[in-house]
């Protein structure tokens, strides 16, 4: 590595502790890029940081969007082209910010992808970035990001389970985030409940076998799948008996699950014989969880 490169990882290095500390990831985007594009994998933390920050920066204008996309300006011409004047602003901005995450993605970190964990995160990623763009595009340019999406979310639910077990926080995100984009992209409901349904069963069927920390996290993504179920099908009581609770580890009754609370911005709580608090009302786009 020359001397450029090391210093530019030096300080890498540094902009990112610095990032954790303020918890403001914009300062270690434009370096983690630099880092990945000279070969260098990226550590859990850092991907993590590279994620979360563009995904603020994304979702702030994708809300902006779809904000200004609702508003009528009947017969008011003069509302009118600015509205659309700045959709097209957005969309620019939006599309900026999409593609240069997906070239890196693309063009380094996947290349550079080592473990079934690091394929999984970053074809999650590639899917979801393009799911953004398919948001605001329209025609030929929506249905190429539909498919590249879809594309990118097959092949890491592919690589999912193939090394990943299935109570791995990381494979059972990606179910949340596979089943969210085709409900709510796709309009395919049927296959989004399928997806999220075996992922809750598998994980459900190895939950017995973990210890107290991986059963807590788990839990909390089984339950985030089972919220979702819950709001995307009014009338769920069919698929109870497929959902049962199942067998309790030893330690079960001393736990607290009064803790396994504040998923996707509601306090909620698995009660001792694990039926689900459902919440009332879903966003349409609630950030990303990118397991820690």
């Amino acid at each position: 590595m020359s001397d450029e490169e090391q210093q530019l990882w030096h300080r890498f290095k540094f902009i990112s502790r610095v990032a954790e500390l303020t918890k403001d990831p914009e300062d270690v985007l434009e370096v983690i890029n630099s880092c990945a594009k000279l070969g260098c994998g990226l550590l859990a933390k850092e991907r993590r940081l590279l994620a979360s920050g563009y995904q603020k920066r994304v979702l702030a204008k994708l809300e902006k969007w779809f904000i200004v996309s609702k508003i009528q300006f009947q017969g008011d011409k003069h509302f009118s082209a600015l509205a659309k004047e700045y959709l097209k602003r957005l969309e620019d901005e939006i599309t900026l910010i999409c593609n240069e995450i997906l070239l890196t993605v693309n063009d380094y970190l996947l290349p550079l992808s080592s473990t079934g964990e690091d394929g999984v995160f970053y074809y999650r990623m590639k899917g979801e970035y393009y799911s953004y763009l398919a948001e605001v595009k329209s025609d030929a340019d929506r249905q190429e990001a539909l498919s590249q999406s879809l594309q990118a979310y097959e092949a890491a639910t592919a690589v999912a389970k193939s090394d990943l077990p299935p109570t791995d926080k990381l494979r059972l995100h990606l179910a949340d985030s596979f089943s969210a984009f085709l409900y709510d992209v796709m309009d395919n409901t049927e296959r989004a409940r399928d997806i999220a349904t075996k992922a809750i069963k598998d994980a459900s069927a190895e939950l017995h076998m973990l210890d107290i920390k991986s059963y807590k996290k788990c839990a909390r993504c089984i339950l985030k799948l089972k919220e979702r179920i819950a709001l995307w099908t009014p009338d769920h009581s069919d698929d109870e008996e497929d959902l049962q609770p199942p067998p309790r580890p030893s330690w079960f009754d001393e736990v607290d699950f009064a803790e396994l609370c504040c998923i996707g911005g509601n306090r909620m709580a698995l009660e001792h014989n694990e039926n689900l608090l459902v919440s009332e009302g879903a966003k349409r786009f609630r950030p990303v969880v990118y397991p820690q």
